[in-house]
């Protein structure tokens, strides 16, 4: 075995799961599950309140765009401030803004809560991705985000319909209190993280106007073409589907998150093998062939089989575009590439929420899928557009400048 050989050898045998990265993947998981168990619930919530769709649309998007103002300053905080205090700081305002909702009967003072929500979501899961990206060995990234990611989607397997089960069975007040004691729990394994210092760039300081890392916008702007899909989603398929009397929406959550977690096992070592070319395309096929499937939705078959397509979709693109993102980024901007990242993310949802509640008050929830496809369609059309001009990087290669 030559000296290069040796080399391959030693880096495919650095560890992923260290204890750092198990704690990183715990505190994920618990504040993913006390945020799914909001998702399917808020919207019943504002509806208990007296909203209607268009009010539950902008409840739900404004958490989005409050998270999306913030992570450009989060993500120059984490490269100044430190991982540990970003994180922390973050976790720290979901916990006392989600336990704030046990107390609120207004839309008005909802709406303001949902704002600062979304600060403490915007800090939080931009230090939590960076931390992940910190730990996870360069060469093995794209299979080590899969498995992080599998944190928040065992998470998702359970928080929508657990969600949903104790609204049905308790109080809103109550159901809001123990998604804050989750945050809770988050919070502790996060302070048990052993946090690298971030590598600073050459000079004094960077600029706090400077908003997103340019080398992360390709695949930021793909996630966002497919995030829209997200926002009509999580606001309106539990109206949609009561509004044709379709049961399995609790399954809907599950077979979903089921077919994110499989996939994820695979999808990540396949970008790390051949890059995103193996895994979009085909993802994104997926996830447009789900929204025509709840955009026809003749019945509950249709709504699962759409689950499963959607998970495996989203399973196959997001972990290979979080990586696509990162890996082109200067040492000392990996903070500000998944600022960037979650930034889109954060849009495409917020967006979609918002666009869908006026889409779905003026030509109904079907339109709303309609739409959601044509946004994966654009996405789709984009990508080819990059293929046509992208110098090709192997996955785990690093810019070091």
């Amino acid at each position: 075995m030559n000296a290069q050989q040796k080399q391959v050898v030693a880096e495919q045998k650095e560890k992923i799961w260290t204890r750092d990265f198990v704690l990183i993947c715990l505190a994920n998981f618990f504040i993913f599950l006390g945020f799914q168990m909001t998702l399917p619930t808020l919207p019943l919530f504002v509806e208990q309140l007296g909203g209607n769709d268009q009010l539950i649309g902008l409840v739900v998007g404004v958490f989005t765009f409050s998270a999306l103002i913030v992570r450009p300053f989060a993500g120059h905080a984490l490269e100044t401030q430190g991982r540990r205090f970003v994180f922390l700081l973050g976790l720290l305002i979901f916990v006392i803004s989600v336990g704030s909702y046990s107390f609120i009967s207004s839309i008005f003072l909802l709406f303001l809560m949902r704002v600062v929500q979304g600060v403490g979501w915007g800090f939080s899961t931009t230090a939590s991705g960076t931390v992940a990206t910190d730990i996870i060995p360069a060469n093995r990234r794209g299979e080590g985000m899969g498995y992080y990611g599998l944190s928040g989607n065992i998470a998702l397997a359970f928080g929508p319909s657990l969600g949903l089960v104790l609204a049905a069975s308790i109080s809103f007040n109550h159901l809001f209190m123990i998604c804050a004691a989750l945050g809770v729990a988050s919070l502790l394994f996060a302070a048990a993280i052993t946090y690298k210092k971030a590598e600073r760039g050459h000079g004094k300081g960077a600029n706090k106007w400077d908003l997103y890392e340019k080398t992360a916008l390709i695949p930021s702007v793909l996630l966002f073409f497919l995030t829209v899909t997200f926002g009509g989603i999580a606001s309106f398929l539990p109206l949609y589907t009561a509004q044709k009397q379709i049961e399995g929406l609790q399954l809907y959550f599950l077979l979903y998150a089921l077919a994110l977690m499989v996939t994820r096992t695979f999808a990540g070592q396949l970008y790390d093998r051949k890059g995103h070319r193996a895994v979009f395309l085909p993802g994104a096929g997926l996830i447009l062939l789900a929204m025509l499937m709840l955009a026809w939705l003749p019945g509950e078959w249709a709504l699962l089989t759409a689950a499963v397509l959607y998970g495996f979709g989203f399973g196959m693109v997001q972990p290979g575009l979080q990586a696509w993102s990162v890996e082109r980024a200067p040492v000392h901007r990996k903070g500000m590439a998944n600022a960037t990242f979650f930034s889109f993310f954060d849009l495409g949802v917020g967006i979609g929420a918002i666009v869908f509640g006026q889409v779905s008050h003026w030509f109904g929830y079907p339109s709303i899928y309609l739409a959601a496809a044509g946004s994966v369609l654009v996405s789709m059309l984009v990508y080819l557009s990059v293929l046509r001009k992208e110098q090709p990087l192997r996955p785990g290669q690093e810019r070091n400048a």
